[in-house]
């Protein structure tokens, strides 16, 4: 234990996950990734870098894109959090996840879930993006398998179903 560091403090925070109310009180100079994982059980939620530069930990804060291994929970008190538990259901997979399994956008399947979530955030902003605009909003997520092509084919397939989809519910 280093000095000074006191691990009985406690901090309740309050804020939302994957639409259901949380309250955390735990260390407050956790990581968000760990209390994920490891207090709330969302382990999509992947660890590799620890320090924000892979994106496997990627989240939607407040429908903003963040790396949950650089936010404390002091952070995100009163916010909502979606992680990939919260994209798609076990009934029905989101057609970005769908796009991912038909279009063969991961391998190992590490990376995934933060591509999800990133790409989620692309196409809630974006519902028609180019190559460079996939390309800028995936350039926080690190793949070592892929070579990002068939990452990039799996984002531009799930644009074109949501668009489809948005056209059925216009008409």
């Amino acid at each position: 234990m280093k000095p000074g560091y006191n691990s009985t403090v406690k901090q309740d925070v309050h804020f939302q996950v994957n639409n259901q109310q949380v309250s955390y009180s735990g260390n407050p100079s956790a990581r968000m990734a760990d209390v994920l994982r490891e207090d709330l059980q969302q382990t999509g939620t992947k660890i590799s870098c620890g320090v924000g530069r892979c994106g496997a930990c990627s989240i939607l804060v407040d429908g903003e894109l963040m790396n949950a291994c650089l936010l404390m929970p002091c952070q995100v008190e009163g916010s909502s959090i979606t992680t990939i538990e919260g994209i798609g259901s076990k009934e029905a997979m989101d057609p970005i996840q769908e796009a991912f399994l038909t279009e063969g956008g991961f391998q190992c399947g590490y990376c995934t879930p933060g591509m999800i979530v990133a790409a989620k955030a692309l196409l809630d902003q974006n519902s028609d993006p180019s190559v460079t605009d996939i390309q800028e909003a995936l350039a926080g997520n690190l793949c070592r398998c892929t070579g990002y092509a068939s990452i990039i084919r799996t984002v531009q397939k799930a644009a074109e179903v949501l668009n489809v989809q948005a056209a059925n519910e216009k008409s």
